[in-house]
């Protein structure tokens, strides 16, 4: 399946781009995803437990299953100032 992932903020920093295109198997979810892209920026690891994660602009957790064409956002967690 083909997605397209967005990073925002300190994200994008981290990842040096603020979208790619990745390939997972049938049947991933939204945690097998982000070990994927934690192994190309370990880094990442550091958000891990305060990434807010979309798929198709609606907020899902690490069990979401995805579908092939989805856009899936990580963003790390909002903050005011």
């Amino acid at each position: 399946m083909k997605l397209r992932v967005l990073f925002f903020s300190v994200l994008r920093d981290i990842t040096g781009t603020d979208e790619i295109t990745l390939e997972v198997p049938a049947g991933a979810t939204m945690g097998d995803l982000l070990a994927q892209i934690e192994s190309r920026w370990p880094k990442l690891r550091d958000w891990q437990n305060s990434l807010l994660l979309a798929l198709d602009q609606t907020y899902v957790k690490r069990d979401e299953p995805l579908h092939d064409g989805g856009e899936v956002a990580i963003m790390p967690p909002v903050q005011g100032g």
